[in-house]
């Protein structure tokens, strides 16, 4: 993985068997990134991405392999507790225009992945929600 910091974006190229969740989270740490927007496209052979289910606030992994382009990887970088915490999503698209995706766990990459991490100011908390099951954005607390 390579990057480079534009102003207020971070250019990156996440490289041939490199782990995509794995180099955002060495980006934001490197550059002392706590609130970001992140987007990327490139080509995956190896993806698990999940589906919350909202009656068992759990949950369920779906792993796929093989050529897969992203059709669209975004989320966001916030804190959780103060440290890196990362939420998210993936669309790729198979050889035969078959779509798959979810919440990303973790996507390897087979050829390049081009992402930009868009940087903001200020920092946006997750706390944990029992009535939903989720980390979600807490405007109130303070890291």
């Amino acid at each position: 993985m390579e990057y480079k910091v534009c102003g207020g974006k971070v250019v990156v190229r996440i490289d041939r068997g490199e782990e995509i969740v794995e180099q955002v989270a060495a980006v934001c740490a490197a550059e002392g990134i706590r609130l970001a927007e992140v987007s990327a496209l490139g080509a995956i052979n190896k993806l698990e991405a999940g589906v919350f289910m909202t009656d068992t606030k759990q949950y369920k992994a779906n792993c796929f392999d093989g050529y897969y382009e992203i059709v669209s990887l975004w989320g966001t970088v916030t804190t959780k507790d103060g440290q890196f915490y990362s939420h998210l999503h993936m669309s790729a698209g198979d050889e035969n225009g078959k779509v798959v995706g979810g919440h990303l766990t973790r996507a390897w990459v087979s050829a390049t992945c081009e992402m930009v991490i868009t940087k903001m100011d200020g920092i946006v908390e997750r706390t944990f929600n029992d009535d939903v099951g989720l980390n979600l954005f807490d405007f109130h607390k303070e890291s």
